[in-house]
């Protein structure tokens, strides 16, 4: 009997015993003993059904029945999953092999950009690339992109020409949705279709830029690794070192995610993908549900599919009105989540008057929660966009409620954390004119042209003696040269961070008047640096998978340790809480008036409802203002307009809550009585009385 089966003779291996039936078969699919690659699998994973730990253990039964860890290729979509991932797998390992010494790791498990990366300088020599090239964060690819536009004369035209972050935008979108350009403009930048020819030119001249400073940026990692396994020979003698290939949210892979999966596995045999349709939420990043729609029909025979069904998170009433909101759907893996909690409580579906009574409802219903012991770091409130938080953030600030509100500024965004890894950048990529014209540029005394001098320079030698000999003095130019010639010659990491952060503490102090709260970030930089083994695996890998913001990460109150969560839907995909509110579910914001010209963006907007209501384990609570103050009406001025319950809630979905108006009537009279126009009181006048 095989050593992870369990003594009693079970035909369960002990390993799979805790799984449910579902997950048990997602785990055991084709994996006989010796592991030979089986037919292509789709996991249908619903919200709170355990598709981390099934994949995980789906992993280690392969190992466990003799595939070989290093020939397992493990796909995510964060530094983090990866990492989770890798220790469930080692867990679950480490339990069914006692007697073994030491259990497998997966040197194969990654981001799909990071295995781009690492692919793609394995093979670089041979299509073209210099191994030694940068991976460039978004940050550094619209510095490029504005370089480009200006060097084009754009910034220059008498109407208004996209800024770099759009034009950015507008170039991923196209190359990851493998759409043309006019589509993409028609389609979600509508306002610049006039300037389609001069994008176009833009975006072939930041390739070239690209190229010739010698760095890629996120979108050419999936695009140059498509490429390569699609030619011929190299395509398949990578695909023939991995026996398995699985992959985790895949219905939020794009087209070219999906055809670098295709040419690894043409047959599909030993591919295995996870995830669920139903929270496809990101197709403004070019993610396209089609993908996990359409997978078992790209293989003969067709992939088999395991629906995971039972929720470990939320109650069945909280399920019910979610499966509802999702049968309305017409395109769709259909499944209805069920619950071993049962739960008494229905959700609630509350009317209020307005955003300010809708504000006032969700504050005092937390305090309400918080005094019944649900602590405010288990509570949320979620939101379609930003904007639709601000009254109440005034709320909670005026009751001394401490919140954070995630969808900030960016670690990576920081000016400070900006500077140092600009000189990073430039020591190990000297060509990278971007990072080398903002890294001169902390020098006391250089500015713009200047630094741009020194580069052209740089180009035309080598660039320790083109810094050393380009006619600059001083004592802040001579420290500068000196670093970055210990940064080239013999890097030693993490140290040279050491080195470098010594060098910045002063520049730190001139150029900013927090430096203090400024350093700190850059402490935790440093301890984010000593977890890798090079400086280029750092660059690589903090490009790639940034961390989330240490001082800006969330801006908000956070008066102590307990603090409640405001988020937008988007950013609490993954996350569950006790008790979930959520905002403005009003045709107009749910779904977004943005969104909702294709039968295919309203399809997202029911799935980002439904993303948000899933994320509550006990208390869900929908809020439905019955109209919005609209500011400066060109045609009637300031106004109130009126607004409908979402359509994603209709009345036979309606009647599976708990429906309520607030405050009750009662109350409300006496506010709309407190509103009625009275006679002006000049208590201005009064007090200028009391000084004369």
């Amino acid at each position: 009997m095989h050593a992870a089966e369990a003594a009693n003779g079970s035909s369960i291996p002990a390993h799979l015993a805790g799984l449910n039936p579902g997950q048990r078969a997602a785990a055991s699919h084709g994996a006989s003993r010796g592991c030979v690659p089986g037919a292509p699998l789709l996991i249908i994973a619903g919200a709170g059904t355990g598709k981390t730990g099934t994949l995980a253990h789906r992993v280690a039964h392969l190992v466990l029945n003799g595939a070989d860890a290093e020939r397992i290729l493990l796909l995510t979509f964060s530094r983090r999953a990866a990492l989770e991932m890798q220790r469930r797998v080692h867990r679950v390992l480490r339990t069914a092999m006692r007697d073994v010494p030491h259990v497998p790791s997966l040197p194969w498990s990654g981001t799909f950009h990071s295995v781009g990366a690492r692919i793609l300088r394995e093979f670089a020599t041979s299509i073209g690339l210099d191994p030694a090239f940068t991976v460039q964060d978004r940050g550094d690819s619209e510095d490029l992109m504005a370089l480009v536009r200006s060097d084009l004369g754009c910034a220059t035209t008498k109407e208004r020409f996209p800024a770099k972050a759009t034009c950015l935008a507008i170039y991923s979108h196209c190359v990851n949705s493998e759409r043309p350009l006019d589509d993409v403009l028609r389609d979600g930048f509508t306002w610049c279709v006039p300037w389609e020819r001069e994008l176009r030119a833009l975006f072939g001249r930041y390739v070239e830029a690209k190229q010739a400073h010698n760095v890629l940026d996120f979108d050419d990692l999936l695009l140059y690794w498509v490429h390569l396994v699609e030619e011929g020979a190299l395509g398949r003698d990578i695909g023939a070192r991995f026996d398995h290939v699985l992959v985790d949210e895949y219905q939020d892979t794009n087209r070219l995610q999906a055809r670098v999966l295709r040419a690894l596995k043409p047959d599909g045999a030993g591919m295995t993908v996870v995830g669920d349709d139903a929270q496809a939420i990101y197709s403004f990043r070019a993610a396209s549900v089609r993908n996990i729609l359409d997978f078992p029909a790209q293989f003969t025979p067709e992939a088999q599919v395991v629906v995971l069904d039972i929720n470990y998170r939320s109650t069945q009433p909280i399920l019910d009105a979610s499966n509802a909101v999702m049968d309305a759907a017409a395109d769709r893996y259909t499944k209805n989540l069920r619950s071993e909690r049962a739960g008494a409580e229905r959700p609630e579906l509350v009317t209020v008057r307005d955003e300010t009574d809708q504000a006032q409802c969700v504050a005092e219903h937390i305090l309400a929660l918080r005094e019944t012991g649900i602590a405010l770091n288990s509570q949320a409130v979620l939101f379609r966009t930003n904007a639709h938080a601000a009254q109440l953030e005034l709320e909670l600030a005026r009751r001394r409620i401490p919140y954070v509100k995630y969808g900030g500024l960016r670690f990576l965004d920081a000016a400070h954390v900006k500077d140092v890894l600009a000189v990073l950048r430039f020591a190990d990529n000297p060509r990278g004119r971007i990072a080398g014209f903002r890294a001169l540029q902390l020098v006391t005394g250089v500015g713009p042209a200047t630094a741009n001098r020194v580069l052209d320079a740089c180009n035309a030698a080598d660039v320790s003696m083109a810094l050393a000999s380009c006619g600059m003095s001083g004592e802040s130019w001579s420290s500068f040269v000196e670093l970055f010639a210990a940064l080239r010659a013999a890097p030693e990491w993490p140290s040279e961070m050491d080195r470098l952060l010594r060098w910045y503490e002063p520049q730190l102090e001139r150029m900013y008047d927090d430096a203090a709260a400024r350093a700190a970030d850059l402490a935790q930089l440093k301890a984010v640096a000593s977890a890798y083994s090079s400086r280029e695996h750092f660059l690589t890998e903090l490009a790639l998978d940034p961390p989330a913001a240490i001082s800006d990460e969330a801006r908000g109150t956070r008066l102590d340790d307990d603090y409640l969560v405001l988020s937008t839907i988007h950013s609490a995909k993954g996350q569950e809480w006790k008790a979930v509110q959520i905002l403005n579910a009003v045709d107009g914001c749910i779904p977004s008036d943005m969104a909702s010209a294709t039968t295919e963006q309203i399809d997202e907007e029911r799935r980002l409802l439904y993303v948000a209501m899933t994320r509550a384990r006990d208390h869900l609570r929908i809020l439905v203002p019955q109209r919005f103050y609209v500011h400066a009406q060109n045609a009637y001025g300031d106004r109130y307009v009126h607004a409908s319950r979402s359509r994603f809630l209709p009345d036979d979905v309606a009647s599976l809550f708990t429906c309520r108006t607030w405050p009750d009537i009662a109350a409300s009279e006496a506010v709309m009585r407190a509103a009625e126009p009275r006679a002006k009181i000049d208590i201005a006048a009064r007090v200028r009385a009391a000084w004369r």
